[in-house]
Parts: structure tokens; C-alpha cells; sequence
């Protein structure tokens, strides 16, 4: 067995937890892990879907693969698809079999009518309005890029119209639907690492470290802090420009269809509800593309996860949290469990979109929430959000938060 260090970062590429209510939900946490390969891995719906794509060329384009993933899901066949680029639209006709194109995705949705639709693009501020025109018009099912949209009075607006019309809307958050991501829970669930203490949460920490690597890969760690341990009570949170606390002169439009944006350097630590406390920090230009992930501290272990579908895991189970003192292995987790071979082949991100909409359709079918559903999507936002809000007011916010606006439009 392989021996690694957790501190050197070298292998990250990319319901509450607390011992007694964990411990009382854990039965449920495993039968929804044994039940998660029927309709994720392999099951397939017997009944037939019109899907709908929008894209944007040069604004998002259709994000990470969710135009393509509806070509290997059984039962679906794409019809029409809307790019407002005439070069980007021809050729994702013809990449998607030749649907319908369309330059205006309201009149696609208008005249077609798709049963299921991903709205692919990555720039953020298209999505509400996407959203609200396909719930508008009959759309059962959406599986939308992260992330959600650019503030919380926009992702209360999809929560409400979603829910009034019984729309399900998964966000592309990968990792939700990872194999090795039910193998982690059995482990926190069975006292493996003990009781669960803290979560540690870093970005890419590459040129948009600090506030934009907390809007575009903060979510992903986030829902999975959340997913783990509980949703978030409070946040204290700070934002740093050059070392110095940011200002109103600091504050710019956002990239990627961020609305505002402030800050090379944040930091920011979270109360969950399961009773652990959790943490994320991103630097600019740290070098932290291999930490990218979340470790998972208890009392007698820890776990290091990355993100995507099958994302990196090893456990080390010792209570020093550290090799060299505890002189143990850390051990990889697939799977198929601690230790042992991955047995699945279907390991790409594609395979990770093509089990988010297997799920989306079982949530269609069953009505059911899906695995990375919008509600959740809408907390990871939050947790997002109080931070520039804690940094606003000065102090620790608490969830839900009172101000549902832009901190750094209000500064």
C-alpha cells in the first residue's frame, strides 16, 4: 500500500453528522447508498423524453458537457436546441444530431415545449431568467450548470417558481452523485474517523483566487460540507484585498456573469448544525490546484476527498491526523469500499452528467427530490454570499440570511 500525506495536498485534483443524530439517521444514510446504483448506474426509464438545450457561444457556451450527456441516457432524444451565436448554434446542431436550432431560447421553449432541458451555459447572470422561462412553459425537469445565479433574491425567485409548479432542477454539482461520495458518508456514519469535528475546505487558488474562487469552485465544496454535516447556522467571514480588509474602491464587475466582486484573499468559518465547525480559504496565486477538496476531520481519523464524479478519497485512521506521528497508510477509498480495487469503469465526468440526469429523471417520474436538487444548490449559494456579508456588517451573520441582496452592491 501506497503511503501519502495528507498536508502535502498531492492527490487532489480537483443530513447532519453529529454523533447522536447521525448515528440515528445512519440506517437511512445506507439504504439511500444501496439505493443509489438502481437508477444512477444503471437504471434506465421505459418511458420517452423530448429534451430541450440552450447554450450561449462565448457567453458560457453549454458549460461542462450537459449538452452532450443526453445523447447516452435511454429514452431521451434532444429535439431542439438554442444558441443566440450563429457559428456556436450550427455547431452544436450538428455536435447534438441535427435538432431544431434556434437563436432565442423563449421561442424554442415557446414552440417546442421540451419535457426536460439542461440550460448549459456557465456565465451565471442567463440563469434566472432561463430558469423562470422554461418553469413558465411546462418544462418537468432541468438540470442547470453551477452556479445557480447571482444572488439569493434571484435563487429564492427559481426556488418558489420550481416549487409552485413542481419542476425538478438539479445543479451540475457533481460530485453528489459520486459512487465513492456514499462510501464517505457509510464511513462518517459508522464512527470510522469517530466523532465528526471539523471540515476543511480550500479552492483551485490559481489567478481567481479568493472571491471568484469562492463563487466558481466554492459551491461544489460547500454543498459537500453541507451534504456531510448539516446545513450552516452561522458564517464569520473575511475578505482581503492586498492584505488590507476590501473597500467600496475595490469592489468590480464580476467575471463569468458575477454580478460584483471584491477580494484576491477570503477566509470564512461555518457552524453546521450536525455540531462541527467548518472552514474555507482560498488565496490568490497559492499554488492550490492539487488541494482543491475537502478534508473531513474526526476524533480517530480523518478523510481527503476531492470533487467530480469519482473524485480522489483516502482515509487515514488515526486520531493524530498525521502519517509520519501516527505511523499509518492512508488508505484509498472506492467504490467498492476502504482498501479495495474500484470496480466501475464508468469514471468520467460524462459518466457524473449521465448519472445526475438518470437521477433527474427518477425525481421526474417519482417526484422525488434530486441528489443535487436546487434548494441545496440555493444553500451552498448562501453560504457563498454570508461571506462578503459577514465582511459588510463586521461579524458573524446567521442562517437563513436577513439580507437577501448583494453585500458588495450594498458597500
Amino acid at each position: 500500500m501506497k503511503t501519502l500525506s495528507w498536508n502535502r495536498g498531492s492527490r487532489l485534483g480537483q443530513g447532519p453528522l453529529s454523533r447522536r443524530q447521525f448515528v440515528t439517521g445512519a440506517s437511512a444514510a445506507v439504504a439511500a447508498a444501496s439505493a443509489f446504483p438502481a437508477f444512477v448506474r444503471g437504471g434506465d426509464s421505459a418511458r420517452r423524453y423530448r429534451v430541450g438545450v440552450i447554450g450561449h457561444t462565448g457567453r458560457g457556451d453549454y458549460g461542462h458537457g450537459l449538452d452532450v450527456v443526453w445523447r447516452d441516457v435511454p429514452g431521451c432524444e434532444i429535439v431542439a436546441v438554442a444558441d443566440a451565436d450563429p457559428k456556436g448554434l450550427a455547431a452544436a446542431a450538428s455536435r447534438l444530431g441535427n435538432p431544431k436550432p434556434f437563436a432565442d431560447y423563449r421561442k424554442m421553449l415557446e414552440e417546442i415545449k421540451p419535457d426536460l432541458l439542461s440550460i448549459c451555459p456557465r456565465f451565471i447572470d442567463q440563469h434566472h431568467d432561463m430558469v423562470l422561462a422554461a418553469v413558465g412553459r411546462g418544462v418537468r425537469g432541468i438540470y442547470l450548470e453551477k452556479p445557480l445565479c447571482r444572488t439569493l433574491e434571484e435563487a429564492d425567485a427559481m426556488v418558489a417558481a420550481c416549487h409552485k409548479a413542481n419542476v425538478k432542477l438539479a445543479v451540475a454539482h457533481q460530485t453528489r452523485y459520486s459512487p465513492r461520495l456514499q462510501v464517505v458518508r457509510e464511513l462518517i456514519a459508522s464512527g470510522k474517523i469517530g466523532k465528526l469535528l471539523e471540515i476543511r475546505a480550500r479552492g483551485k487558488e490559481d489567478s481567481r483566487g479568493g472571491a471568484e474562487d469562492l463563487w466558481v469552485l466554492g459551491p461544489h465544496v460547500l454543498d459537500l460540507i453541507q451534504h456531510l454535516a448539516g446545513a450552516p447556522q452561522w458564517c464569520f467571514g473575511s475578505v482581503l484585498e492586498k492584505g488590507r480588509p476590501i473597500a467600496k474602491n475595490d469592489v468590480r464587475p464580476g467575471a463569468e456573469g458575477i454580478a460584483l466582486l471584491a477580494g484576491d484573499e477570503v477566509h470564512a468559518t461555518y457552524r453546521l448544525a450536525g455540531g462541527a465547525m467548518a472552514s474555507f480559504d482560498s488565496v490568490r496565486e497559492a499554488g492550490g490546484g492539487p488541494r482543491f477538496g475537502i478534508w473531513i476531520f474526526g476524533s480517530k481519523g480523518v478523510i481527503e476527498m476531492g470533487t467530480n464524479y469519482m473524485p480522489p478519497a483516502y482515509l487515514l485512521p488515526h486520531a493524530s491526523w498525521s502519517v509520519p506521528r501516527g505511523k499509518k497508510n492512508w488508505l484509498e477509498i472506492t467504490s467498492a469500499g476502504v482498501g479495495k480495487p474500484e470496480p466501475l469503469t464508468e469514471t468520467t465526468p460524462h459518466h457524473g452528467n449521465v448519472a445526475a440526469v438518470k437521477d433527474l429523471i427518477h425525481a421526474v417520474e417519482n417526484n422525488a427530490k434530486p441528489l443535487a436538487d436546487i434548494t441545496d444548490a440555493r444553500t451552498a449559494l448562501e453560504m457563498v454570499v454570508a461571506v462578503f456579508e459577514s465582511q459588510r456588517t463586521g461579524q458573524p451573520v446567521r442562517f437563513p440570511l436577513a439580507n437577501r441582496m448583494d453585500p458588495l452592491g450594498m458597500m
